[in-house]
């Protein structure tokens, strides 16, 4: 293949169209079919895109004559299991899908199975590895600023769940849970800053504040806005996740502790620009990593600005174009994949165990490498 994709998207709400706007940045990226079933999306895709052929069913997509190389999953939750698997039996392409790659447990081996036999690159979509103030963090990680890593936090204070299409992320028989929609891939950015595989994971969750006065077809909303996981990690290290979905007045909306023997090294992510108040504020935040060491005491700030024209593409902080860049030098230089469905699938469980415990209040015991819980 030489350097130019062509891609097919399924699914282009809110999320597709940031992967739309992404692929518009680089070279050699051409999105010519999209599947999207509502309107008012394929209204707002074609501005962006005015040449792709758009299509109501992925059957459809698949049987037009389009010399596709390349797919992207951007639907809701609920239907990436099932589309993974049409598209593992009726094509050979290299597919970006969205996390999380599945919404429950009994698609973990399914899933995992038919990757395994498919023989073009597959990606899931974990932006959070790829911002660059993560990026920088993980880096002087791994150079050891803080000597070897034995604890790590990770909070998210943030707004509720916006609207989706059909208000399809209301309900956990949709999304897997909160913690499997919201915080798969910070799951999987601990099993990626630790190197280390998850033995026990413990949850404690409410639902406290957001979407207690909606109702579709007269039931209210199951989702949670709040929780509290820790993590436990098979060498000893232990990491927490924070996450509160109605604090979104916060300065920065991500913040990533890391302690080791020798330091404390810290990020602090802003959330979506769109949402910052310039007008009353001022400019958004920067994005920031802060080295704390032990000795000689005294904090080390650095800024990590992120490029304005990837700002503008999507809610992510640049990420979705470097995760984007990096599977395109896979199809076209055979690049390693950097997220695999190894490591989607173990992240899903991660937060489907978090959801059980929270169910139960009991800790849940990570099984089978990291597939099951018990």
């Amino acid at each position: 293949m030489g350097n130019s994709v062509r891609y097919g998207i399924l699914g282009c709400g809110m999320m597709g169209q940031e992967h739309l706007r992404n692929l518009a940045l680089i070279e050699g990226a051409q999105v010519v079919a999209i599947t999207e079933p509502n309107q008012a999306m394929q209204s707002r895709c074609r501005e962006l895109v005015p040449d792709a052929q758009f299509f109501d069913t992925l059957d459809d997509m698949l049987n037009a004559d389009l010399g596709l190389e390349a797919l992207v999953i951007a639907t809701p939750n609920y239907q990436h299991a099932e589309q993974l698997i049409e598209l593992f039996e009726r094509t050979t392409l290299p597919i970006l899908v969205e996390k999380p790659v599945v919404s429950d447990i009994a698609q973990v081996a399914k899933i995992r199975d038919a990757a395994a036999k498919h023989p073009a690159p597959v990606w899931v979509a974990m932006e959070y590895r790829y911002m660059p103030p993560v990026a920088q963090f993980r880096k002087q990680l791994l150079e050891g600023d803080i000597g070897a890593l034995k604890m790590l936090n990770i909070r998210e204070h943030r707004f509720p769940f916006l609207e989706k299409v059909n208000d399809w992320n209301r309900f956990n028989r949709q999304t897997g849970g909160t913690l499997v929609e919201k915080c798969c891939h910070f799951f999987d950015l601990m099993r990626l800053l630790m190197q280390g595989e998850v033995k026990r994971v413990y949850a404690s969750t409410g639902q406290d504040c957001n979407h207690l006065e909606e109702r579709y077809d007269g039931e209210m909303p199951d989702i949670i806005d709040n929780a509290f996981v820790v993590v436990d990690f098979e060498d000893g290290q232990r990491a927490c996740l924070d996450l509160n979905m109605f604090a979104e007045g916060s300065r920065y909306q991500e913040e990533i502790c890391a302690i080791g023997p020798k330091a404390k090294l810290e990020c602090f992510v802003p959330g979506p620009g769109r949402f910052w108040p310039t007008e009353t504020l001022g400019a958004a935040p920067i994005p920031k990593v802060v080295l704390s060491p032990r000795d000689p005491k005294g904090p080390i700030e650095s800024d990590i600005p992120v490029d304005p024209a990837l700002l503008d593409a999507g809610d992510h902080n640049g990420s979705t174009f470097y995760q984007h860049l990096g599977f395109f030098k896979a199809i076209t230089e055979n690049a390693p994949v950097d997220v695999t469905v190894e490591d989607g699938l173990k992240a899903v469980v991660i937060g489907l165990a978090a959801q059980h415990s929270a169910q139960t209040g009991q800790a849940v015991t990570i099984t089978d490498s990291g597939y099951a819980f018990a």
